[in-house]
């Protein structure tokens, strides 16, 4: 017989897979609209500011509906507005690692011009934990008297 804890564990198991699979989604949008960008002539920081933004919209609605669907008793732009701050510190450490590392990637690679992809997906890679465990327990923290 499946214990309480049991469930939780499964359902957030269930609701972090979920939480990567629109994070994956947001990270194709922001990786090709951050390319489109750089290709244009766009700045790193202001092409990444961009282009995370825009993953940003996609990620709230989606984790809205479906990750995290049911679980907060919070208004939706209350949530919004949660989401909007965990991100803007996800962004802020996001640039902070993409401008550290890409110029040494991109010259460790040979084509400094393309360094500011390994460097958006390794900085993707870390914040990921960052705006899970933010979302989870603040944006869309659970109701008191259920397991959501």
């Amino acid at each position: 017989m499946a214990t309480r804890t049991d469930i939780f564990e499964n359902k957030e198991i269930q609701r972090f897979t979920r939480f990567l699979a629109v994070g994956g989604l947001g990270t194709l949008l922001d990786l090709g609209l951050l390319t489109v960008l750089k290709l244009s002539g766009f700045p790193t920081l202001a092409a990444n500011s961009l282009s995370f933004s825009a993953g940003v919209v996609n990620n709230f609605i989606l984790n809205r509906r479906w990750t995290f669907a049911g679980v907060s008793p919070l208004p939706w732009n209350r949530q919004l507005t949660r989401f909007g701050l965990v991100s803007l510190i996800g962004l802020a450490l996001n640039n902070a690692i993409m401008l550290l590392l890409e110029a040494p990637l991109g010259n460790l690679t040979g084509h400094p011009e393309w360094g500011y992809l390994p460097a958006k997906i390794i900085a993707t890679s870390l914040v990921v934990f960052w705006n899970y465990f933010a979302n989870r327990l603040w944006t869309f923290q659970p109701g008191h008297n259920n397991l959501n």
